[in-house]
């Protein structure tokens, strides 16, 4: 048995999740800088999708995060579209010192809402935060945004390993206790209901707890 399927087994959770946005806004040095801590100056832009995972511990779970980074380039849209199909959440990026890359973010939402899940757990994500002395977007701009499109917001710096962890955590969090309360409701609803002596009807429930769900990041 190879080392993958091991890994498989052992976990309790299989998430998937993307990271979209325009190219050059920092994403694949997000996901380095949370799958192996690893930021590259000289990274390239990504040529269709690559992907990444690293196993999260939530609560008593292991969850098995694997996060697939899509090219913003035009030319690869056709192909990246395809991967956002069972992904439970998205990370959408901007760079916070080109406001162009923040005046797409409202076309790829709408591509992400197309062609993902109703219940996908997305958090816009403005990079670069280190380059203040060069931002374009104001963080309460941002913020407003997300708060009228329903999203969750965080700003991050890949470079300066500012957020990186807490906002992929605050995703896979959330999509945890969202699959947790699903679950749950599915248990309530598939109750055996034992009949007592006199008609009377008694549901019987297993001892669950239900998880919140985990609060949007500020």
């Amino acid at each position: 048995m190879d080392q993958d399927a091991i890994f498989d087994e052992e976990c309790d959770y299989l998430f998937k999740a993307v990271l979209i946005g325009d190219s050059g806004v920092g994403k694949s040095n997000l996901l380095s800088r949370f799958a192996k801590d690893e930021f590259r100056l000289d990274s390239k832009p990504t040529i269709g999708v690559e992907f990444a995972y690293r196993n999260i511990k939530v609560r008593d779970k292991l969850i098995k995060a694997q996060i697939w980074d899509t090219a913003g380039q035009e030319r690869f849209r056709a192909i990246t579209s395809s991967y956002y199909r069972g992904a439970l959440g998205a990370l959408l990026v901007y760079d916070i010192t080109r406001r162009s890359s923040y005046e797409s973010v409202g076309r790829w939402l709408v591509e992400l809402r197309e062609f993902g899940g109703e219940e996908m757990v997305v958090i816009l994500v403005g990079n670069k935060c280190d380059l203040g002395e060069s931002r374009e977007v104001e963080e309460e701009e941002a913020k407003r945004f997300a708060e009228a499109e329903g999203l969750c917001f965080m700003e991050t710096s890949a470079l300066k390993n500012l957020n990186v962890e807490q906002v992929f955590l605050q995703m896979i969090t959330t999509i945890f206790d969202i699959t947790n309360q699903r679950s749950l409701d599915a248990k309530m609803d598939e109750t055996p209901i034992n009949h007592l002596s006199n008609g009377k009807e008694i549901h019987i429930a297993d001892e669950v707890t239900a998880t919140k769900q985990a609060p949007c990041c500020s």
